[in-house]
């Protein structure tokens, strides 16, 4: 039976006994204060090493040093945020595992920025991601790429600082402002002292915290029920291991095509064009180095997806045998997981603390990344282009004082969250809306050589006007037919205070109870196609304004911000097929017509396979010749 198209919850199991709120220890209390002592320690040592010699380059891209490992864990933690870490197991919970599936797109969603992203911005030897449209396009648009960037990551960051702070003061009674201060305090310090060595090395501690926790839960959850195979048998005879669904419709939430293939475009707008991710990438010694960290990340976001889900069936076995009480079935479903480890962990001191721990490694992670780089590009792009006369002490200091001020936005932004009510869901559903366009943004760039500035800034335009059209006219659709909200990338919990309601971020939205028809079935549109969706919007109404106003005629195309499709495409084919396009090995001289070369060079420079350089020259042969010319490609030293 597939149970991940289901389209409600089921009935909760409750016993008639209430539950007091579950209190820390003071072992609890240790462990988690031992996390946040460590993390700002970590710091505070790269901060501190080498003080008074630091340049810009180490602060905000490591000196561009950094080994393989380190880069993938911190590319992990980045994407593993605390809500996802409460939302993925409640979502197997509730629905069964169809939503593992979405470990299919992974491959993909990491092989293309690997082999096409990196490279191209590795070689372009790049701080901001956002610099690559000024190279590819003008300044103008680097300016709306970095702005939508900034408006993205701003609205975002109290959600994610709030959010779990929030059901953990539901559930815990942890107090709510005093864990919320501690974080921003803490990870703004670490993050504008150390910069982005002392968040990527802090990240791979707050990793291995997270995958701590989170096997501790499987071991005594598993033990406590009987093993991990009675965990599989119960799940199999309530029907939440769910099979393959086969079912093309892009408005059914969870299938097979869905997660497989449209999260490709979700993980390509998080690992393949976001700055927080391409920084790092950036930060590798080597271009070699940076691709097998994106590599790593693979296994690791298996093994990560794995273990939630396994959370998650536990938790559901767990709760056949002992029921839950009264006010943990009326919890809303974000909750599920942090009441599940406070029952189960109760009776092992110290263990709640290192799930707590766990949760708010996640959180600290997203952060750091999130100030370091907004750090970055409010440097790098809108800063250092109008006033290049700064000097490195004075470009160093602002550096810093850019980190602290986004801790201290990050600190309001979180109130103003606990103020917005349902309004919340609207700002939380921003920022899934505006990954999908700035992926299309560079895509059109890096692709499509006949795309021009105004193409560009129209079909981003276009894209936003369009992602914000389907997401808020969800919203508004759903809450005037009496539901609650379910946004692109959110679902909703009440809370045990004078709000009605707020969401945390999670990858999984909630379900409508009736099937939509009319505009109203555009609006449910499952949430996994919105990247792709909006992307797509940007490519095709920037390639027809880029045609109406002449494309790149009369202006200069540097051939390195183009990624060369076609040529990659014909290398795969026979050498037989290859020499009817005119394409021999690049250890020769290298005759590419032009129909097949999307490089629009004329006595261009091109870097090949082998990191030479490639003079393109006119061959005189068909200089004279009606058909289009063609070119000789010739390797010359560096």
């Amino acid at each position: 039976m597939s149970v991940g198209v289901s389209t409600s919850a089921p009935l909760l199991p409750a016993s008639d006994t209430n539950t007091v709120t579950s209190t820390f220890s003071l072992v609890d209390y240790v462990v988690f204060v031992l996390l946040l002592v460590l993390s700002l320690a970590i710091g505070l040592y790269h901060a501190f090493r080498g003080w008074g010699r630091h340049t810009v380059g180490q602060l905000l891209m490591a000196d561009r040093k950094m080994s393989c490992l380190p880069v993938a864990l911190s590319l992990l933690a980045t994407f593993q945020s605390a809500v996802a870490i409460l939302g993925v197991p409640s979502e197997i919970y509730r629905f069964g595992t169809q939503y593992w599936f979405l470990g299919c797109c992974y491959f993909l969603g990491l092989l293309i920025p690997a082999h096409v992203f990196i490279p191209v911005f590795y070689r372009l030897h790049l701080t901001s991601a956002y610099e690559y449209l000024e190279l590819r396009f003008n300044k103008a648009v680097r300016v709306c790429g970095t702005m939508t960037f900034i408006f993205q990551m701003v609205i975002y960051m109290g959600v994610v600082l709030y959010a779990p702070s929030l059901a953990l003061n539901a559930v815990t009674g942890f107090d709510l402002w005093l864990s919320v201060l501690t974080l921003g305090v803490v990870c703004t310090v670490y993050t504008a002292l150390g910069g982005l060595k002392a968040v990527i090395w802090t990240d791979v501690f707050q990793t291995l915290v997270m995958f701590l926790g989170q096997l501790v839960v499987i071991i005594v959850g598993s033990v406590k029920v009987g093993g991990l195979g009675h965990v599989w048998k119960v799940a199999s005879q309530h029907g939440r291991i769910s099979g393959i669904v086969l079912d093309p419709d892009p408005f059914v939430r969870h299938t097979f095509w869905t997660l497989a293939f449209g999260g490709v475009f979700m993980m390509l707008s998080l690992y393949g064009v976001n700055q927080a991710q391409v920084q790092r990438y950036l930060s590798s010694r080597t271009e070699k180095a940076a691709v097998l960290s994106c590599y790593a990340v693979f296994p690791c976001q298996q093994l990560v997806l794995c273990m939630s889900c396994l959370i998650g069936l536990v938790m559901f076995v767990y709760y056949q045998e002992y029921p839950m009480s009264t006010q943990q079935a009326q919890a809303a479903p974000d909750q599920f997981v942090l009441y599940f480890v406070m029952d189960l962990l109760k009776d092992l001191p110290g263990l709640p603390g290192l799930f707590v721990a766990c949760l708010f490694s996640g959180s600290l992670s997203t952060i750091s990344s999130a100030f370091n780089s907004l750090a970055t590009v409010t440097m790098e792009d809108l800063i250092r282009p109008w006033f290049p006369q700064f000097s490195e002490v004075q470009a160093i200091m602002l550096s810093r004082i850019l980190a602290f001020g986004y801790g201290l936005l990050c600190l309001g932004m979180a109130y103003i969250s606990s103020q917005m009510g349902p309004v919340l869901q609207a700002a939380l559903s921003i920022f899934g809306m505006v990954g999908g366009p700035l992926l299309g943004l560079f895509c059109l760039g890096m692709f499509f050589p006949c795309a021009n500035p105004s193409g560009a800034i129209v079909g981003l335009l276009a894209g936003l006007i369009m992602a914000f059209w389907i997401g808020i006219g969800s919203i508004v659709t759903n809450m005037a037919s009496g539901m609650a909200p379910s946004p692109a990338n959110i679902s909703s919990f009440s809370l045990p205070s004078n709000l009605t309601s707020v969401t945390m971020t999670t990858l999984m939205p909630s379900t409508t109870l009736s099937k939509p028809t009319g505009l109203q079935r555009l609006y449910s549109l499952s949430y996994l196609w919105y990247s792709a969706h909006n992307s797509t919007t940007v490519i095709v109404v920037g390639l027809i304004v880029s045609l109406l106003t002449g494309g790149m005629r009369g202006r200069t195309l540097n051939p390195r911000t183009i990624y060369p499709v076609l040529p990659k495409l014909i290398a795969l084919l026979p050498l037989s097929c290859q020499k009817r396009f005119h394409c021999i090995s690049y250890s020769q001289d290298l005759s590419v017509d032009t129909a097949t070369f999307p490089e629009k060079m004329s006595n261009g420079m091109l870097k090949n396979s082998r990191d030479k350089e490639v003079m393109a020259v006119p061959e005189e042969s068909s200089a004279h010749q009606g058909n289009s010319p063609t070119f000789i490609l010739q390797e010359t030293s560096l």
